[in-house]
Order: C-alpha cells, then sequence, then structure tokens
C-alpha cells in the first residue's frame, strides 16, 4: 500500500491570517476572545481560586484523570500550562460576569419573568371552525375526555400525547395563546380560536412560576455580557494587517 500523499502543501503566513479568518467566517468569535481578553485582565485570582478554576475545568470537560487530560491536549494542540490559563481565564471571566452585571439581575428577572413562565397545557387543533366548535360543545358537556378527542381529531403533533404540550416557556409560544392561559384556571377550557391556519381549544393543565434559581440568574448574566459583547464589537478596527481592540468598561 502506498502512502497517503498530502492533498496539498500550503504555509500560511502571518500577515495572510486576517483575510483567513474573515474569509472562514472565524474573525467574529477571535474578536470576542480578544474582548474578552482584554475585559478580564485587571480581575484578580487569589492562589485558591487558581487551583479551583482548574478543578471546574476538569470536572466541565470530564478530563478528571491523566489518560482523560492527554487525550484532551493531545486533541487541541495545548500544553498543561495552556490548559490550566485557559480553565483561569474562564474562572476570571465568571467573576467579570459577576462583577458587572448581578446587582442588575434580580430587576432583570422581575421586568421580563413572564418569558420565563411555563405553561403545560392540552390542545386540540382542527382546520374547520365547525368541527372545532363541535368538539367543545362535546367537551363542555362530559362527552368525551380531552385526550381522546385530542388523538382523535387533532391536526398537529400533539395527538399522539393526547393534545398535551409543555411545559413550554411563553416564549415559545404564540402571543395569543400565552395571553389565554394567563387568564385560564388550571382545568378550564377555551372556547375556540382561530390561530393562523388552525382553530384550537385549550386547557391550562398548569402554571409554572419561573423562580430566579442559579440557571436563570447564569442565563441573565450570559445576556447582558452577550449584549456588552455585541457592542464592544462594533468599536473594533480590523485591517488585513491588524486588529486593534479597546474595550470600555460596562
Amino acid at each position: 500500500m502506498k502512502p497517503a500523499q498530502p492533498i496539498m502543501d500550503n504555509t500560511v503566513q502571518s500577515a495572510e491570517l486576517i483575510p483567513l479568518l474573515g474569509q472562514y467566517q472565524l474573525l467574529p468569535q477571535l474578536l470576542k476572545e480578544l474582548i474578552t481578553d482584554q475585559a478580564i485582565q485587571e480581575v484578580p485570582l487569589s492562589s485558591e481560586e487558581r487551583v479551583q478554576a482548574v478543578e471546574q475545568f476538569y470536572h466541565q470537560y470530564q478530563i478528571g484523570d491523566d489518560t482523560q487530560r492527554e487525550a484532551w491536549l493531545k486533541h487541541y494542540c495545548m500544553t498543561l500550562q495552556q490548559m490550566a490559563a485557559q480553565a483561569q481565564r474562564q474562572f476570571k471571566l465568571q467573576k467579570f460576569k459577576l462583577q458587572t452585571w448581578n446587582n442588575q439581575v434580580e430587576s432583570d428577572f422581575l421586568q421580563h419573568k413572564g418569558q420565563f413562565d411555563q405553561y403545560v397545557y392540552s390542545l386540540i387543533r382542527v382546520a374547520s371552525a365547525e368541527v372545532a366548535q363541535e368538539l367543545y360543545f362535546r367537551l363542555q358537556g362530559d362527552e368525551q375526555a380531552f385526550s381522546d378527542l385530542a388523538t382523535q381529531y387533532s391536526q398537529g403533533p400533539e395527538a399522539q400525547t393526547g393534545g398535551l404540550i409543555g411545559p413550554v416557556t411563553a416564549t415559545h409560544m404564540h402571543p395569543t395563546l400565552v395571553q389565554l392561559l394567563t387568564n385560564a384556571q388550571p382545568g378550564q377550557v377555551r372556547p375556540p380560536i382561530r390561530l393562523g391556519e388552525w382553530f384550537v381549544i385549550v386547557r391550562l393543565q398548569t402554571f409554572i412560576s419561573a423562580q430566579l434559581d442559579a440557571p436563570l440568574r447564569q442565563q441573565l448574566l450570559e445576556q447582558r455580557f452577550n449584549e456588552w459583547l455585541q457592542t464592544q464589537m462594533e468599536s473594533v478596527a480590523v485591517s488585513d494587517t491588524s486588529i486593534a481592540v479597546s474595550v470600555q468598561t460596562p
């Protein structure tokens, strides 16, 4: 068997890197990382935090033993020292987010809480207003169970679950549907309404009020950081030979 031959022999010069990153649509990611580095350069880490950062990194990437770490380092072409620096960088970035926006998270949550509330509901959708009205009358008269009618008549994927949908956040639902369910009591069947091409009947099963727990707090921090990052990217000066980053403190 002949040894494999390289498809092409191509050495990239440093002057070609920025145009190539732009060509491969990788430049925005590089700009984000450069902005991040500049933003967190003054964030201090104690010796205990440096150790904690590496331990968290090992746990996050599931590289707790020497064999796993060696495979990870080989895959990313990094040294052990570079991996430790990356772990500490992630830790510093989280500290930066907390120091900068943590005092705004609660007000963000209260302002947008409705977006994070969740609903479990049952739905029947049909193409005919007459059929929808007939099904509603049957439900009102307790002639058939909602799940049976949904399985038999609903024309969407919810037919496979007896009409049951959720939990789902308000941001992933039609605004009219959110309004209907917000004003409903659990177990209440709402009269048919038209949503796009469908006539739908809905029944609220459960309303789950959002709580500012750790995952949601982190989500709101990430949202604040990403908005700030996007603003910073607009001020970066890029040419074929250089990148000039100037970070404005939030």
